[in-house]
């Protein structure tokens, strides 16, 4: 049991930047075969020439535009046609911050429905084939702002609550089949999400608070990922695994 995927078939949405781009090429240096995301339709078409010119790089990349129900559905449908999908890492996520009172519905919309409908769409999905293999993993990303919050993040703390909660419901539904279900809730990370969202005086403060010092990088997320998909987890399920550098217990 170690960390070898070489015989594995690996879902990751949002994998086209951030922590679920360096997740994506951790598994593949550890030798899965890679189902990918992301939401710019001549970006993927690039990155799946590249991958096919390369034969040393199994992965072929979807265009999934989660705020689209088309364009979901579209992605879903394509789920359907594997026979095995051994680990699945719900990754992507939008972010729009606002005091309460100026939310606007469309954001609603558009974050529930990447954050929330798009994870428990696919979890529907591959659940069925992992059953049927008896064996699964499946990793949401969350955030701290699933388990604590602070102002203008209503919206995306209530997808993220509500992630936790799809977690634990699903962990207790497949435990008997050997699916494993679980949360990585990440604290602040330098990605470009955080860095189109937080001004620069914003991510200092914010590292301030922080009892390590300091933002998170994209790989130290990635190997509580790994290890969680990995054999060497047999029999963690139904956590929430928070990698925030003691953000949450100050």
């Amino acid at each position: 049991m170690n960390f070898n995927f070489k015989d594995k078939v690996v879902l990751v949405t949002g994998a086209t930047r951030g922590i679920g781009k360096q997740v994506a090429d951790d598994f593949a240096g550890l030798g899965a075969e890679l189902i990918l995301t992301g939401t710019k339709e001549g970006e993927i078409k690039s990155l799946n020439e590249s991958s096919t010119n390369d034969n040393s790089k199994k992965r072929k990349y979807y265009c999934a535009d989660f705020t689209n129900s088309e364009s979901t559905e579209k992605f879903i449908e394509e789920l359907k046609k594997y026979k095995r999908i051994d680990v699945c890492i719900n990754n992507a996520g939008i972010n729009k911050i606002d005091y309460i009172d100026e939310t606007r519905i469309e954001d609603w919309d558009n974050i529930v429905s990447v954050n929330l409908k798009a994870p428990f769409l696919i979890i529907r999905e591959v659940s069925k084939v992992m059953k049927k293999n008896n064996y699964g993993r499946i990793i949401n990303i969350s955030s701290v702002f699933g388990v604590v919050s602070r102002e203008k993040r209503s919206i995306y703390s209530a997808s993220k609550f509500g992630l936790n909660g799809l977690t634990v419901t699903a962990s207790n539904e497949l435990a008997k089949h050997n699916v494993l279900v679980n949360t990585v809730s990440p604290g602040f990370i330098l990605t470009e999400l955080t860095k189109s969202i937080l001004s620069e005086s914003e991510m200092e403060q914010l590292a301030a608070r922080v009892p390590m010092g300091r933002f998170a990088t994209p790989d130290e997320i990635s190997r509580v990922v790994l290890f969680l998909a990995s054999g060497l987890n047999t029999y963690i399920t139904g956590q929430n695994i928070i990698a925030d550098g003691g953000f949450v217990n100050v």
